[in-house]
């Protein structure tokens, strides 16, 4: 997963926006815990955004209990406000347990 030059945006920043460069990787973080059967799924419009790689990394730890960061990377294909609505899912329930909406503005590349 290509990271350089983006920083994560974790849950609990204000407003759950980001202002990204069409064609430029940007990274979102979301804890989830694989132990009580947690996954985050995004939903998003294909047209605007690009889902580059979806990662997880676990936490050491000395117990079984397997937690970490699920590490979305996408990308703006389209210049325009964009949204992210990530969904907790549990693999036994029909709802979610949570939600998670991020606001993305794509703006175009310098130059351009």
């Amino acid at each position: 997963m290509n990271t350089a030059g983006s920083e994560p945006v974790s849950m609990y920043d204000a407003g759950d926006s980001r202002t990204v460069v069409v064609d430029h990787p940007f990274v979102l973080q979301l804890w989830e815990d694989r132990t009580r059967g947690e996954q985050w799924v995004a939903s998003y419009d294909a047209r605007g955004l690009a889902l580059l790689s979806d990662d997880f990394l676990r936490v050491a730890s000395n117990n079984a209990v397997e937690n970490g960061q699920r590490i979305f990377e996408f990308k703006a294909v389209q210049p325009g406000v964009h949204q992210i609505l990530f969904e907790k899912r549990m693999g036994w329930k029909f709802t979610s347990e949570d939600r998670r909406l991020f606001k993305i503005e794509a703006q175009p590349p310098a130059g351009n």
